[in-house]
């Protein structure tokens, strides 16, 4: 039989069991952000996240045949113009290819001077055959065999000309395919990134562009709306950013256009909430360099005015 003071130890420690479940289940005070976030201005306003780019969008430039980098040309930030070199990639193969079709070109050539001579050739015999034909001193069979004769003659000099014009357009090829390993500037900007070395392989279709090209005079963004919020997003629409977790410094927006394919959503925030099959409405603004330092690939906090 249990005595009293068992039994109140026991009564003790379940009220104490009781009291810590309870104290744990308490959620605490939420934590203090550290850097307030960004409010809209609008009463009514879509929430949206927003990249920023170089105007005319950034040009990712590849190499069109894969191979070894043979030599860079260009680094970070360097302003290039068009038709200027990033970089150059292996030529001995191309070099070679081209000095074979030239040697060709110059085969076929001398061939087609061998089949203008005979057929000249040709020609004359049936001229003087033919006037001996007329005296009488030369046979039908014999004026047969030298017109047949011509006619090769002829036939060999046609195909000869086509063999040439065979070579010329290879040969032209092969100097398209060596001008082609030097990767020339498509317009006018700013080296934004360069993933490439001299003696690196690269490939046609990298994960990551060789260079990133665009001209950085002017930035425009380029506003991530979620599809579900599509329907509200109006052309013309003001609009307003800040730099990612801030609430100062706001950027007026001004509309440029709305891109009409919702496509899925390439830039995850981190959020626990965020759907990852999530599409978005892209939606782009221009604005005016601010006074603070805003660089390309640079995320924003977007508010868009309904």
């Amino acid at each position: 039989m249990l005595n009293r003071p068992t039994i109140y130890v026991a009564i003790i420690g379940v009220i104490a069991v009781v009291a810590l479940v309870a104290r744990l289940r308490q959620s605490g005070p939420e934590p203090t952000p550290l850097v307030p976030p960004s409010q809209s201005p609008y009463a009514q306003s879509i929430g949206a996240r927003g990249l920023v780019e170089s105007v005319n969008e950034n040009v990712r430039i590849a190499p069109s045949a894969s191979g070894l980098i043979d030599k860079v040309d260009v680094h970070v930030g360097d302003v290039v113009k068009s038709g200027d070199v990033l970089f150059t990639m292996d030529s001995r193969d191309a070099r070679a290819e081209l000095e074979i079709q030239e040697a060709r070109v110059k085969v076929r050539t001398g061939l087609v001077a061998e089949a203008q001579t005979l057929l000249a050739d040709r020609q004359d015999q049936l001229n003087r055959t033919s006037q001996l034909r007329q005296k009488g001193v030369a046979s039908i069979d014999e004026m047969r065999r030298i017109e047949f004769a011509l006619e090769t003659a002829q036939r060999q000099f046609d195909r000869s000309q086509a063999d040439l014009a065979l070579a010329n357009a290879e040969l032209n090829n092969a100097k398209v395919q060596l001008d082609l390993l030097t990767v020339r500037a498509p317009r006018d900007g700013t080296v934004l990134l360069v993933n490439i070395r001299a003696g690196e392989y690269t490939m046609v279709n990298p994960a990551e562009a060789a260079i990133l090209l665009g001209d950085i005079r002017e930035l425009q963004l380029r506003a991530d709306v979620d599809e579900s919020d599509a329907p509200r997003v109006r052309p013309g629409c003001k609009a307003v950013a800040f730099l990612k977790g801030t609430r100062e410094q706001a950027i007026p927006l001004e509309f440029v256009r709305i891109e009409p394919y919702v496509l899925p959503k390439r830039s995850l925030s981190g959020e626990s909430t965020e759907r990852v099959d999530t599409r978005v409405l892209q939606v782009i603004f221009k604005f005016a360099t601010p006074s603070f330092p805003v660089y390309v690939g640079q995320q924003m906090d977007v508010f868009i005015e309904e």
